[in-house]
């Protein structure tokens, strides 16, 4: 084989490589949209739930104005931050963004869900036990979402940094790793309280 030869397949070798590795990055990167999009999707009809949960509230909770204001405020303020993210899911400052303001509200839910067991009636009207049990599904279906989100970022972000991959991304637009979006756990907020005799 001549040198010339040897020149050309070492190209054609690298070549390949590079474009397989751009695809690859380009799939993944797509991957990880796509798993926003969804997260998008199951946020907002949480979102959406939320009003009709504090409406149905309101006319057994009259004492607890602050509570359900302070739910509709996180819930408009996880909205805007939704909006944010979803303009630039690789945007870390707008993940971060979200996450807090989900946090917000899932601790602002768990109050409201501990105030509402002070209202026996509330509990056991029919429109609050299926807007909670909608809100529940929602939330479990969030969960799944994020997990998703998750899973493609971390995938993303691992062929990022793999080796040379960490060389080439940069020249094909994939300088930074894409954000996880991490929740807070408030399951110890909306646990039930606890009564002795």
């Amino acid at each position: 084989m001549s040198s010339g030869l040897i020149f050309l397949i070492i190209v054609a070798v690298i070549g390949v490589y590079t474009i397989s590795l751009y695809n690859r990055l380009v799939s993944l990167k797509n991957r990880h949209q796509n798993a926003f999009a969804q997260i998008d999707v199951q946020l907002k009809r949480r979102y959406d739930l939320i009003p009709n949960l504090i409406e149905t509230a309101k006319a057994y909770m009259a004492h607890e104005s602050q509570t359900l204001e302070a739910v509709i405020a996180a819930r408009n303020a996880a909205q805007t931050q939704l909006q944010k993210a979803a303009a630039n899911p690789s945007s870390a400052d707008a993940i971060e963004g979200l996450a807090r303001a989900e946090n917000q509200l899932g601790g602002a839910l768990g109050k409201l869900n501990v105030t509402m067991e002070a209202y026996p009636d509330l509990k056991a009207n029919q429109n609050m036990m299926q807007l909670s049990e909608e809100l529940t599904s929602t939330e479990n279906k969030v969960s799944f979402a994020r997990q998703a989100l998750n899973d493609a970022a971390t995938e993303y972000n691992t062929a990022r940094q793999s080796f040379p991959a960490n060389i080439l991304s940069g020249f094909f637009g994939h300088s930074k790793d894409v954000t996880l979006l991490e929740f807070e756990d408030h399951k110890e907020i909306q646990a039930a309280p606890k009564v002795s005799f």
